[in-house]
Formats: structure tokens, C-alpha cells, sequence
């Protein structure tokens, strides 16, 4: 190591003094442990951009406004629609099957509001919450939360419905003040129109009367000087009664406590509650309000937040069994909402803490919530985690060095305060009484100690010492796409892409048999997770087929047992099947839930066509089956093959079980393959216009190359069978040449 100086009894080799001494020469740039770190930092920003590449989707939606919808560390609350013949079976509109073709979407799905639709109204939004509805005839008003991206500041937004929720306009922003403003309580009183929302910031409880409804308001009174937050007012055995939560005063729990007021008016005067604060506990209670009180068969009931994991975890519903001026009691009931299992890509999968139900004039009740995918603080939380794993990335590329003999000391020697130059000796006399100096020399020669003493420890060129270097990198390449997900990755969800700022489902449907049970688990935990699936069809061909409970599914799975062992059975007509589209999808097949979501918002523009991650090329005097290389050598394609494509279900399995298509069927039995190759024909045969529509997914795994149970494992006699089956569609169905496609023929000029 070289001959080394002693500094106040440490031994430090003249190495690592050399070593503090940077220079912008060419010394600097040939030193080991320059070209050490560059070297780490370029192979460790390789595996980044790979995983970045593959795993990573940090761009917004399609349709998401820019001057809206941006990362905001209160969440990114939307808004949806719920129906039930009461209020405790409410159910999403999806379950409805509410099917609009002006907007694409068969059927509408939640989220129905959101921030994209206040944006694309020029109105730019961050979020929208606190919803209320007010029924006018056949008309829903919405009344909600709406925060301004420019000002970071809650104003009040609405929207209107004429169709009973299941598509919104947005109409603006009804009430703008220099504070924050929430939770915008709309009510109707002697025959006028009044809205009551949260003022917390300003102090006072304010009721507001629409001038000119509903974008016109003008206040009409402070009722009470008090910051509550989530007020609501309601008319309850011959009084009006505020409830409201108080977190400034001395002892109050942030959403645990709650306060009660009472008057012969909704202008007061307002009196307390003789137990006020009727709730001080624990912010899982329930205090805080979470929606309109509502009546049903003659009872009350209260909304309430559970804060308890997170700001707004859940909405919780209370009986109100006793109110008046000296008492009050309320219990717990089950509100009856499903709660979604698919975590993050759930519109609401990870928090709803606002719900306003109303019943309509022909006894329906609707119910609108809001709901968000991510907890509170999410952005800066992800934003912390991905800071610190840089920081252990760069402790793990000092460690590698100090293994490998590329750094000789961690501390530069010029940076102690025991080797800062010449020093009287009166300086030096107060700095060896200094406790502080002599840690911080103590600390220098220690942590300059340790690459020597980790190599004598680990011995680098012994072979468990190259395994250990081995694992300290792959640490090192974990830590540094988890800091890449967290920093580049946005909220980390794979969420549905709106058309038209629309949401709908798809159904998933694959077929399978029992030697690819393995197969089969995997796929439905996997692919039941994605946000617009909406259930799970399995064709089971051969076997005893699984019981639905066997599956880990956030969907429910239906498995659909049939007869004969045919490949026909994929496109079976199943009336069972409410959605109109379809992704016909191998069991063996893994693809990130963000490329299915991208296909499926592609194949809602062209629901005419086969929507597919396969493409092929057919042309020629003589059909050859070929692979995607050839397509793309050739620069084209005219098939999308339908182990992994969507399809509109009606269309497509009508036109496979047509009687034209009955000598087809029967080529599929006789070869047990070829079925895709069959509908691209049927689809070819009935129209002039495009029929395919190529999406290219980021990755693909063949999950059968695992478990050994390939259908067409032997390649060659795979082609050899389909060019055979080729030539036998087109002598019936005529042939495909003069249809090709390019690659890249989007209008945003991209495949995905």
C-alpha cells in the first residue's frame, strides 16, 4: 500500500492522501477510482433506463389536459355514480351496464368526473371531491371540490347530467373566493336554492343563495363564527341541526371530533349541543362527516370519514337513534359498498371518504362518491423513497470500490480537521482538548480503515468473495430501479386511458384445460387487477376444472366448461357476456395491465376491428405462415392474431357461427389450430375498409416456456400447418394480399 504517515497516533497510507488531492488533469481522469465511478454510475444508469423502459409509465393518460391533473400531494380524487334500490346496495354504474356509443363506452364506467373534465372545460383542476348532488326534474346537478392547478386553491365546481349520471358536463366554477373553499353542501329552503361550504380558512360557517342557478351565488349570511369543517345542515323532528367538526381548539383530534348545533332556522340563531363535543376520539371514529345525512324508512342516518390508515380511508354509515338538545346517540350499520381489490389501478382502490345518496322520483336511489387511487401524501412520500435509494446506491458503489480496490479511503485526509495545514501550537493544544476535534479525527481514521480491512474480511478474489460482489451489485441494480419507480414512475398505477373523457370495461376471456392450471392461477391474479377488466371468462376445454375460489381474483371469474376439446369454443356466442368488448387473451401470455389498457382505449376508436399485440403479414402467390420478423422486414402487416386481441363480441363471434363460416370451423377441428387465422378471414370477407389494428406492447413473457406445456412447441410444424390452413380460408373466403398495414400508422405516429 505504500509508505504511510502517522497523525495523532493513526496510521493513514499516503494513498489515500493522494487520493483527496483533485486536480482537473489528466491525472484525475486516469486515477482508478475516477474511472471507477464513472464506470458504476454508467452501468447503473443503463439498468435504470432498461427498467424505465420496460416497467415504466410516467406520461398521463390520453385526453388528460395539461393544465390540469398534475401531481398533487392531497391526492387525485375523482368522482363516481352509484345506483341501488336503497341506499345500502348501492352499486357502480359499470354494474348497470349503461352503454353510451357517443362516447364510446359499453358500459360507462367509473370515474364519471375527474379532473381532465373540469380541464378540458379550460378550467384547470388538480382534483375533484366532495361531491353533492341537487335534483331538478330530470336534470342532476353535481356541486363539488374542485382544486384550481394555477392558484392551489379549493373553488366550487358543477356539472350537469340529463341522463341520470351516467355522462357529466362541466358547466364551471360556481363560487370562487380568496380563501379555500370545500365540501359545497347544497340545500333547499322555503322554495330557494342555498349552499353552505366548508370556509375553515376564513373562520365562518357561510350559507350562500343562488342568484342565477347554478353558477350564481351571492352570501346571505354568516351564520356561525367558528372554523368547521364538513358541515352539514339537516331538518330533523321540527329543528334544524348543523353537524361539524372543530380541529383549532385546545385539545381537539384532527378528524376525531364533532360538534352539534341546533335552531329553529338554517340562519340561526345557533345554539351548542349541551355535550358539545359530541365526538373527541380517535380520526378512525367516524366523527368527521363524510356526506349528505340522509332518511330512510324513517330513520337518520350519518356519514362519517374513517381517517384511521389514512386521510379519508373509507366512508362508514351511523343510525342516529337519539337527538335532541341534551343528548345524542348513534350506532354503526353496514353501508354495503364492495370495496375494489385492485389496489392503485382502482379509480378509488385506495381511499373514498365522501357520499351523498338521494332518491329519485321513481324510487331509485343514486348515490355519488368520490374516491382515490393513491393515499394522502403519496408524491412526496414516493418522492423521499426514490431520494433515499439513490443515496444507498451511492453508499453501494463506495462499498463495490473498497472491495475492489478502486477506493483506497473514504474521507479525504484534507478534509479531517487534524490534517488542515499548518497550525500554531496554541491551535493545536485546543483542539487535542476538544471532545468534538478528537471524535471527528477518530471518525477520519476509522472510516478510512475500512476498505482495507472489508477487503482482508471479504477477499475479493476467492470465490465467495466474488459472490458477495456479485450480490452487493445486484443490490445495488435493485435499489436503483425501485429509486427510478418512485421518482420517474408517477403514482405507481397502471389506470385506464378515457375516450372522450370516458371510462368503460372490457370483458377477459381465455381458454384453457387442466394441465395449465399453473398457468391459469397466475394469469387471473394478474390480469384481474387491471382497471378496466371487469370480469373473467375461462373456457375450460379438458378436465376437471378448478373451483372459482381456487383463483386469487379482484373480478369475479367465471368458468365456462365445455363439451367438446375445440378451439371453435373460444368464439362460442355467450349471452352471459354483457360488455361489448372482449380481449381474447392466452392463458400463457403476461403482459403489463398498462399495454391492455392502451389496446383497449385503441380498439374503442375502431370497435369495427380486430385490436391486437400480434400482428402478421399474408401476401404472395404462394401462402407462407411467417412470424412478426417477416411482417416487419416487409414493413407491414394484415392480421392481428387473436390469442391476444380485442374484439367486439357481438360482431365477432356472430360472424364466426355464421354459416359461412361453418367449413371453416370444421378446417380448425380437423388441424386443432388456426381458429385466428379463420375470424381475421371473416372479418376480411365482410368488409372493404381496415379490419386490423396493430398496438405494440412494451414486453411479453410466454409463461408456457416455464411450466413445459406449449401448444405449438414444435415451431416448424406449427407454420407448416397454418400455411395449410392459409391456402384452404382463401380458396373459401378469398385472400388477403391487397390488404396491408404499416407499422407506425397512427396519427401520433407510434404503434402504442
Amino acid at each position: 500500500m505504500g509508505s504511510s504517515a502517522v497523525v495523532g497516533g493513526t496510521s493513514i497510507t499516503t494513498s489515500c492522501c493522494h487520493m483527496a488531492r483533485w486536480r482537473w488533469d489528466h491525472h484525475c481522469f486516469l486515477s482508478s477510482t475516477f474511472v471507477f465511478f464513472i464506470a458504476s454510475f454508467v452501468v447503473y444508469g443503463f439498468i435504470a433506463g432498461v427498467y424505465a423502459w420496460l416497467f415504466v409509465n410516467p406520461h398521463a393518460p390520453l385526453e388528460l389536459a395539461s393544465l390540469g391533473c398534475r401531481p398533487d400531494s392531497e391526492g387525485s380524487w375523482a368522482i363516481g355514480v352509484f345506483y341501488g334500490d336503497s341506499p345500502f346496495s348501492l352499486k357502480p354504474i359499470e354494474a348497470m351496464n349503461v352503454w353510451r356509443n357517443e362516447s364510446a363506452a359499453w358500459p360507462v364506467a367509473n370515474p364519471v368526473v375527474t379532473c381532465a373534465s373540469a380541464s378540458d372545460a379550460v378550467f384547470p383542476s388538480n382534483f375533484v371531491a366532495d361531491p353533492f348532488l341537487y335534483v331538478q326534474g330530470d336534470t342532476l346537478f353535481l356541486f363539488y371540490e374542485t382544486k384550481n392547478s394555477i392558484t392551489m386553491q379549493g373553488d366550487i365546481g358543477v356539472s350537469k347530467s340529463d341522463d341520470e349520471g351516467a355522462t357529466w358536463q362541466h358547466l364551471g366554477v360556481a363560487l370562487d373566493e380568496e380563501w379555500h373553499l370545500s365540501y359545497p353542501y347544497v340545500f333547499e329552503y322555503l322554495g330557494k336554492i342555498y349552499m353552505m361550504p366548508e370556509c375553515s380558512g376564513k373562520g365562518e360557517l357561510r350559507i350562500y343563495r343562488a342568484l342565477n342557478f347554478p353558477l350564481q351565488w351571492t352570501l346571505e349570511k354568516i351564520i356561525i363564527k367558528k372554523h368547521l369543517v364538513d358541515s352539514v345542515i339537516i331538518n330533523h323532528d321540527g329543528k334544524y341541526w348543523i353537524f361539524g367538526s372543530d380541529h383549532t381548539g385546545f385539545g381537539a383530534k384532527k378528524n376525531g371530533q364533532m360538534e352539534i348545533w341546533y335552531s329553529s332556522s338554517p340562519f340561526g340563531p345557533w345554539k351548542p349541543h349541551k355535550k358539545n363535543p359530541i365526538f373527541n376520539t380517535d380520526k378512525s371514529s367516524g366523527a368527521r362527516n363524510g356526506g349528505r345525512p340522509f332518511v330512510y324508512n324513517g330513520n337518520l342516518y350519518r356519514m362519517g370519514q374513517d381517517s384511521g390508515e389514512t386521510y379519508g380511508r373509507r366512508v362508514r354509515a351511523f343510525k342516529v337513534e337519539v337527538l335532541t338538545q341534551d343528548e345524542f346517540k348513534e350506532v354503526e350499520v353496514s353501508l354495503g359498498i364492495d370495496e375494489s381489490n385492485k389496489g392503485r389501478n382502482a379509480w378509488n382502490g385506495a381511499r373514498y371518504h365522501h357520499l351523498d345518496v338521494q332518491q329519485l322520483s321513481y324510487g331509485k336511489w343514486i348515490g355519488v362518491m368520490d374516491g382515490d387511487r393513491v393515499p394522502s401524501g403519496d408524491p412526496a412520500h414516493r418522492f423521499i423513497l426514490g431520494c433515499a435509494s439513490v443515496v444507498v446506491v451511492v453508499a453501494v458503489v463506495i462499498l463495490l470500490g473498497s472491495l475492489v480496490g478502486a477506493v483506497k479511503c473514504i474521507i479525504p485526509l484534507n478534509w479531517c480537521p487534524h490534517n488542515s495545514g499548518k497550525r500554531s501550537d496554541v491551535f493545536l493544544t485546543w483542539e487535542r482538548s476538544n471532545l468534538m476535534s478528537s471524535k471527528l479525527r477518530q471518525l477520519c481514521s476509522r472510516l478510512n480503515r475500512a476498505p482495507l480491512f472489508l477487503r482482508g474480511m471479504v477477499k475479493p478474489n476467492s470465490i465467495i468473495g466474488r459472490l458477495v460482489i456479485s450480490f452487493i451489485f445486484a443490490v445495488g441494480a435493485v435499489l436503483v430501479c425501485i429509486a427510478v419507480k418512485y421518482i420517474y414512475g408517477g403514482n405507481g398505477a397502471e389506470d385506464a386511458y378515457p375516450l372522450k373523457g370516458h371510462y368503460s370495461q372490457f370483458t377477459l376471456l381465455t381458454m384453457t384445460y387442466e394441465a395449465r392450471l399453473w398457468n391459469l392461477k397466475m394469469y387471473v391474479k394478474h390480469y384481474s387487477r387491471c382497471s378496466s377488466v371487469e370480469e373473467i371468462v375461462v373456457v375450460w376445454n379438458k378436465g376437471a376444472p378448478p373451483e372459482p375460489s381456487e383463483l386469487d381474483s379482484a373480478v369475479p371469474v367465471r368458468i365456462r366448461v365445455e363439451e367438446k376439446n375445440s378451439l371453435n369454443n373460444r368464439f362460442k356466442i355467450d349471452p352471459l357476456i354483457k360488455n361489448r368488448a372482449v380481449l381474447e387473451l392466452d392463458d400463457d401470455i403476461m403482459m403489463s395491465c398498462d399495454d391492455i389498457e392502451r389496446g383497449f382505449r385503441v380498439w374503442r376508436e375502431h370497435p369495427d376491428r380486430i385490436v391486437g399485440f400480434y400482428p402478421r403479414l399474408v401476401e404472395g402467390s404462394v401462402l407462407k405462415y411467417d412470424g412478426e420478423q417477416y411482417a416487419r422486414k416487409l414493413k407491414g402487416y394484415n392480421m392481428i392474431l387473436t390469442g391476444a386481441a380485442f374484439i367486439d363480441a357481438q360482431l365477432a363471434f356472430e360472424r364466426y357461427w355464421s354459416k359461412e363460416a361453418k367449413a371453416g370451423r370444421k378446417v380448425v377441428d380437423k388441424y386443432f389450430n388456426c381458429e385466428d387465422l379463420l375470424l381475421n378471414y371473416l372479418y376480411a370477407n365482410a368488409s372493404s375498409s381496415r379490419t386490423v389494428e396493430y398496438v405494440r406492447p412494451t414486453w411479453v413473457i410466454d409463461t408456457s416456456k416455464f411450466s413445459g406445456v406449449a401448444i405449438s412447441r414444435n415451431t416448424q410444424l406449427h407454420y407448416r400447418i397454418r400455411s395449410e390452413c392459409l391456402l384452404k380460408f382463401s380458396e373459401m373466403y378469398g385472400g388477403l394480399g391487397k390488404q396491408k398495414w404499416e407499422f407506425n400508422g397512427r396519427e401520433n405516429r407510434r404503434d402504442f
